[in-house]
């Protein structure tokens, strides 16, 4: 049947308003898909920082059950340490050619078999493999996690999508870590452990849902990953990331001795203190993912040159407690802002090995944690005040500032495979 020219304008109008609705639907999905994945990955890394943080806070309950003393007790927290420190290039390089889906849904389920061992463990040997197993697979998620939100959020976004990763990480500090003390202190540090691995499960299927299955998630060969260590600037950043973020450690390590001996509060509010610092990191974490992107080596020179002025205020002045506060707030969002442009910088310099880059960077600073706290203990330890170990956390970051200018800060350009 043949239509007269208003019926056929009405009949393309209304396929037109057919195919936009099409459209608009089509978008809706793929930006839920995004968000949903997203955050999968953002809850996984809730789960890894609240076990590593919530182990300080359940510290004495633990050594008390096991039997140990404090210094004892310890060797359970640098095993985590040193387990993400082993494991982030071990365990990327021995899955380089898996699909960074597959990887990050075995990582996730390797969390889960080490705190339910941490769970379980009836002595502080079993505790320390427990706490290693826990360790091992959170550098590799960092940089799998920072590979699949990059290819979620599209290209020129690298510095956004790490940050989105990180900010499970962050949010542990303000959240997971406080409750799952008060869990602990209440129902049994067992039950933190199993409490983190419940959750981690519900992580695991999350990502088993909203993670794609996409060749182009395939991981590469173990030649091209090795090639990334080959490169002098890598290592450099490293060593930058390693001494510019370690004053972080040496303040947030202490913040409890802060509270009570150099401000004279009481202890209840410590848990203040630390979700201030929790809640600075989550807002310069998201700044420091904008500014990678848009500037190569700004969100660096602002983190740390601004870290410097908040740490020499905290250190001259940290025992007033509206100061101590405010700048514990500080510490947290300036050194944040710096991490998401050292990730940047990692992957422009090594482009073939971006999983790889990521797995590196948690590496350096779980490094930057062990250097912060030990400068931090060995001032304290010289009898120069507990604030003096908030000027060790400023002489790192100025070292690590010195080093990335006098090398790094002109090199903005990716390197060639």
């Amino acid at each position: 049947m043949l239509l007269n020219p208003e019926q056929d304008m009405h009949e393309k109008a209304y396929e037109a308003q057919c195919d936009a609705v099409v459209v608009h639907c089509t978008k809706e999905s793929e930006s839920r898909r995004r968000g949903l994945t997203l955050f999968a990955l953002a809850l996984g890394s809730f789960c890894i920082g609240t076990s590593e943080f919530a182990s300080m806070g359940i510290l004495q309950l633990f050594a008390s059950s096991l039997g140990l003393s404090i210094p004892e007790a310890t060797h359970a927290i640098t095993a985590y340490a040193f387990g993400v420190v082993t494991g982030a290039p071990l365990v990327t390089l021995m899955a380089s050619r898996l699909n960074r889906r597959t990887l990050l849904l075995f990582l996730i389920g390797l969390f889960v078999v080490g705190n339910l061992l941490s769970a379980a463990a009836m002595n502080l040997g079993m505790f320390v493999v427990a706490r290693f197993i826990s360790g091992m697979p959170q550098g590799a998620y960092f940089g799998a996690g920072a590979v699949v939100a990059s290819y979620i959020v599209g290209e020129g976004s690298a510095g956004k999508a790490f940050a989105m990763v990180m900010t499970g990480l962050t949010i542990a500090t303000i959240v997971g870590s406080p409750l799952a003390t008060f869990l602990g202190q209440n129902l049994g540090w067992r039950e933190t452990y199993l409490a983190v691995s419940i959750l981690a499960m519900f992580a695991l299927a999350a990502l088993w849902a909203w993670i794609p299955r996409s060749n182009a998630l395939d991981g590469g060969s173990l030649g091209r990953e090795l090639g990334a260590l080959r490169k002098p600037r890598v290592w450099v950043t490293m060593i930058v990331a390693a001494l510019g973020v370690a004053s972080i450690f040496a303040v947030y390590t202490f913040i409890g001795p802060f509270v009570t001996d150099v401000a004279s509060l009481n202890a209840s509010l410590i848990p203040l203190a630390l979700a201030l610092f929790g809640i600075g990191m989550t807002i310069g974490n998201l700044i420091g993912g904008r500014l990678a992107d848009s500037h190569p080596a700004l969100g660096l020179n602002l983190g740390f040159g601004c870290a410097l002025v908040v740490l020499a205020v905290l250190a001259m002045f940290g025992m007033h407690d509206w100061v101590l506060m405010t700048m514990l707030f500080g510490v947290g969002m300036t050194m944040m802002t710096a991490i998401p442009t050292i990730q940047v910088r990692l992957t422009h310099f090594a482009p073939e090995a971006p999983t790889l880059m990521g797995a590196m960077n948690l590496a350096s600073l779980n490094v930057a944690n062990a250097i912060g706290a030990a400068a931090g203990g060995l001032a304290i330890g010289a009898g120069w005040g507990l604030l003096s170990a908030v000027w060790a956390g400023f002489a790192l970051t100025l070292t690590g500032l010195v080093v990335f200018v006098l090398t790094l800060q002109r090199a903005q350009q990716p390197a060639t495979a």
